[in-house]
Parts: C-alpha cells; sequence; structure tokens
C-alpha cells in the first residue's frame, strides 16, 4: 500500500507517528512523507522519502514569535485564539494545495496524519482518499466531559456545570476567529461548514479511523470516545530518531537511593526556572538524588548553578532505561514524557498550564496518578510537597501500577497494523 504521512511541526504532533510510519515501511509498504524544512532530518533518519512543502510555510514552537512577533504580547483566550488561526488552520489550505498535487507524483492509497492538522478533511471529501489519524482525548471530551484548555475536571455540583457551560461559550468565542477561517476554505472548495463550536472535533471526525494515544485509564471515569476513534495504548517515537543508549551515572542506578527526575520537554524549556531550577532547589541538598533532562538547553549554566554528588544535570537521558531507576517524575505536563513515565510505574508531579498542559495534569490529579500543582511556576516547597506525599502515598502507587498493567495490555502497532492491512484487503477486492 502507498501511505503518505504527514504532521504538524511539533515535537509532540509529529514524534508519535514515526514509529507508526516505521513499522508500516518494515511491512512492505510503500511510506513517505510530507514534511517541512526542520522536521525533515527526522524523516531522513527513518530512510523514508519525503516531500517538502511547496506553498506552506513551516510555523514551529522555535519560530512561531518570530514569523508574528505580536503573539509574544499575547495571553489567555487571546493567545488560544491566535494559536488556532495561526498554527493550526493558517496552513491548512496550502497543505492541501501540496498535498494534491504530491498525489499526482505519489498516487497514495491512504492519508496518515496528526489529527490536528485539520486537513484530513478535506483529502478525504475532496480527494476522497481514505484518512486515518491520530489524536489526543485531552482535545476530544466527550459526553459530560469538561472543555479542554483550562485544566478542568469533571463537573460534580450545579455551579460545577453551570462553569463548564460558561466556559463552553467563551472556548467556542475564542475559536470564532479560526473557525471562520477555516469555513472560509472548506467553501472555496464546495463543502459544508463545521459548527462554531466544531474546533477540534469536527475536522478529526472526517477519519476513517481515528487512532487514541493513550488507555481509558488515563482519561476521566466514563469518557467515551467519538465513533471513529478507538484507544490503542502509547504512540511511542520511531528507535531511530533516538540518540543511542549511554550507561547510566552509578548515582542513578544505585537501588539503595531515591531518584526524582524532572524535565521542561523540548520546547517550553529556555527558561529553567519555570521548574527545573526550582525542583533542584527544593531536593538538591538531599535525601535524592535528582536528574534533570534539558533538552538541550541551558545545561552547562544549570551544573554550574546545581553542583552536588547526587545532582545529575544532562541535555538527554534515555526514559526507556531512565525511568526504570526513577520514584517520582516532576513533568510541564508533556504528553510524551508524562505517558513515558506512567508506562513503567513512575507517578507524576504535574506543574505546567499552557497548551494543554494543564488538562494532562488534571487527569494525573483526579485519577490519583500523582499530584496537580495547578500551576506554570511553582515554587520549591511546594514541589517537595508535592514530591513526598508521592512518595508516601500508597493509594497512589496503587493506581499507577493498575495503569502500568493497563499499557501493557495495548499493543499499538498491531492495532494500527491491523487496520490499515485490513483497509488494504478490502481495497483490493
Amino acid at each position: 500500500m502507498q501511505i503518505l504521512f504527514a504532521a504538524l511541526p511539533a515535537e509532540g504532533h509529529f514524534n508519535p507517528l514515526t514509529g507508526v510510519a516505521a513499522h508500516l515501511a518494515s511491512r512492505g509498504h510503500d511510506v513517505r512523507w510530507y514534511v517541512g524544512p526542520a522536521y525533515k532530518r527526522k524523516v531522513d533518519a527513518l530512510g523514508l522519502q519525503s516531500f517538502p512543502y511547496r506553498r506552506a510555510v513551516e510555523v514551529t514552537g522555535e519560530n512561531i514569535n518570530a514569523l508574528f512577533p505580536e503573539r509574544a504580547r499575547m495571553k489567555g483566550p487571546k493567545l488560544i485564539s491566535f494559536d488556532v488561526d495561526t498554527f493550526f488552520v493558517g496552513n491548512v489550505e496550502k497543505h492541501f494545495d501540496d498535498i494534491t498535487e504530491i498525489r499526482e507524483e505519489f498516487p497514495f492509497d491512504l492519508f496518515f496524519c496528526d489529527g490536528a492538522m485539520y486537513v484530513e478533511k478535506l483529502v478525504a471529501e475532496r480527494l476522497g482518499v481514505p484518512v486515518f489519524a491520530t489524536g489526543l482525548t485531552t482535545v476530544l471530551p466527550g459526553p459530560g466531559s469538561p472543555p479542554p484548555f483550562f485544566g478542568l475536571r469533571p463537573a460534580r455540583t450545579v455551579v460545577g456545570r453551570t462553569q463548564h457551560r460558561v466556559v463552553r461559550g467563551m472556548l467556542t468565542a475564542t475559536m470564532k476567529r479560526g473557525v471562520g477561517h477555516y469555513n472560509t476554505v472548506l467553501d472555496s472548495h464546495g463543502l459544508e461548514p463545521i459548527p462554531s463550536d466544531g474546533f477540534p472535533q469536527a475536522p478529526m471526525a472526517c477519519a476513517g479511523r481515528l487512532f487514541l494515544d493513550g488507555v481509558p485509564g488515563l482519561e476521566f471515569p466514563g469518557y467515551r470516545p467519538p465513533p471513529n476513534a478507538q484507544f490503542v495504548g502509547p504512540l511511542v517515537p520511531a528507535r531511530a530518531l533516538l540518540p543511542p543508549d549511554a550507561p547510566l551515572p552509578t548515582v542513578i542506578t544505585d537501588h539503595e537511593t531515591t531518584v526524582v527526575a524532572v524535565s521542561q520537554g523540548t520546547i517550553d524549556n529556555t527558561d529553567p526556572d519555570k521548574l527545573i531550577a526550582p525542583t533542584l532547589e527544593a531536593l538538591g541538598d538531599g535525601p535524592y538524588v535528582v536528574v534533570a533532562t534539558t533538552g538541550g538547553a541551558n545545561t552547562d549554566r544549570l551544573r554550574e548553578r546545581f553542583a552536588g554528588p547526587n545532582i545529575v544535570i544532562e541535555d538527554y537521558l534515555p526514559y526507556s532505561t531512565l525511568f526504570g531507576h526513577v520514584d517520582v517524575f516532576v513533568s510541564n505536563g508533556g504528553w510524551g514524557s508524562t505517558v513515558a513515565a506512567l508506562r513503567h510505574g513512575v507517578p507524576v508531579v504535574g506543574a505546567g498550564k499552557r497548551e494543554g498542559k494543564n488538562d494532562i495534569n488534571a487527569r494525573i490529579g483526579y485519577n490519583g496518578l500523582g499530584v496537580d500543582l495547578r500551576t506554570e511556576r511553582p515554587r520549591p516547597a511546594r514541589i517537595r510537597a508535592g514530591v513526598q506525599r508521592v512518595l508516601s502515598d500508597e493509594r497512589i502507587a496503587a493506581n499507577v501500577n493498575s495503569l502500568r498493567a493497563e499499557f501493557d495490555s495495548y499493543d499499538p502497532l498491531t492495532l494500527i497494523t491491523d487496520a490499515v492491512e485490513s483497509l488494504e484487503r478490502t481495497a483490493s477486492r
């Protein structure tokens, strides 16, 4: 089968698709990727052929403020509105024009994308090509779920339900600019508009299959996914994209120590005073071993500032080996790292409110998988208290162990491969 992959140029959108693409290529499928210049090197590392952006302009977390200087002064609903229109909708028509042209050169049988590209509706309904997509439940609330992007929890009272209605109305108003822009694109191609509250679920509803990255136990209780969606377990990056494993420092692997890891991810990591530095301040004087991974930002400066035999500060350490020795993970709420910790049975202390991280941390706290600090910049004392609570709470340990077993019960690559090859068999009849 000929398959074209595509994803928004952001680590959390792109990386989960790479393991799927590499696996399908190993099965003999002709897998290629539509990609911008910043992520082309990753596609090259997978050994896959790529098609470059032609009309689309690559907007990334690193260049968005340079391309749109006015964004740096925005926050709250105004920032959400701007990002929806600029990052998610701004390139939809150009992406579609590029993909339409690519199909003349590469007549792909399946378009496999990150659902947040929003181009899937055009590909499915204008090109008539089957579409598979990936998505997160945090942006696809089910009946009774709280609205996304505000870190809310299920409503248990009339006051809570009223709050949710108000927030939904505010969110619809915030999305108005992006929805209007999107509907203009749809109209230009003769397609029906989506409703005013149609983001982000309406474009994803056009995918034939929507694979949810995660498991039900990480969602709020009673969550019901969209009709075209199924949980497939954790979608992890292709092995070819990860640096080679290196031995961990012995201070981490000493089984007599309690190890706390901290990360601010790979995008929002330029200001270590948000989370890494407060964690090192809170815990660096013992009795824990504290491991900070910086993603390559400010590593040397942090080493000068925080030096001690129980502190390890590295650009990168492989989670696949690190988390086997970690007792608590202090996280900014990034999906990939949070799931990596929980898959290894490591509870989470979450701090982060931007880019939907508050929704991830809300689920950590609500489901008893750790502690949600409900702030972007926690003080050292709150981090220390959060870590101590996680280490002493047997209920949290039991919940995390149960979730780990749930993760282990899923085989994402087999589930997705079965769906792809079932489509292939159906098409060949």
